[in-house]
């Protein structure tokens, strides 16, 4: 066992790649530094003092910048609160364009093989899991998941509110 080890660790510590990959993780591969400091720099020196009579030339500070962590949006971490004209109950066999008319344009569509998905916020994307999803396949609703109270469905939905999930395979 110790000899399989030991082989192990030479084939793989041989691998420029990997060599390469430990080097950058454990920060080895940053260039030394081209100069070292000549004078000490954490006490600045004195100035001297101007002769009487003469300004002193203008400092211009340096140009204000934005660190880039302010710059940056940071994301909505918690459900935002839903509220749009566009109600009502989508109804299995509907086609695409009813339940656009009816819930208006979705956020989000996907398609896979026959099957397409309508994404509708709801306002509890984050507690809830998921946006409102209206299934069709070939063109025809046959599944809805809805949690926001303006959206309705009124088929055999397959994951209701409430549902707690459970193991499928046995």
């Amino acid at each position: 066992m110790l000899v399989m080890c030991a082989l192990l660790a030479g084939t793989t510590l041989g691998c420029a790649k990997i060599k390469e990959a430990l080097d950058k993780r454990k920060n080895r591969n940053r260039t030394p530094a081209t100069q070292t400091a000549t004078q000490d720099t954490t006490k600045k020196p004195a100035t001297p003092a101007a002769p009487a009579g003469v300004a002193p030339p203008p400092v211009t500070p340096p140009p204000a910048t934005q660190p880039a962590a302010a710059a940056r949006v940071t994301p909505v971490l918690r459900d935002e609160p839903y509220n749009s004209p566009d109600t009502g109950t989508v109804a299995p066999g509907m086609g695409e364009n009813d339940v656009v008319a009816l819930w208006g344009p979705p956020s989000a569509v996907r398609h896979a093989g026959s099957f397409t998905y309508l994404h509708y916020p709801n306002g509890c994307e984050r507690s809830c899991g998921t946006d409102d999803v209206v299934i069709l396949q070939d063109g025809q609703v046959v599944d809805a998941i809805v949690r926001w109270a303006g959206h309705g469905y009124s088929g055999q939905s397959s994951s209701p509110p409430g549902r707690v999930p459970m193991p499928t395979l046995q």
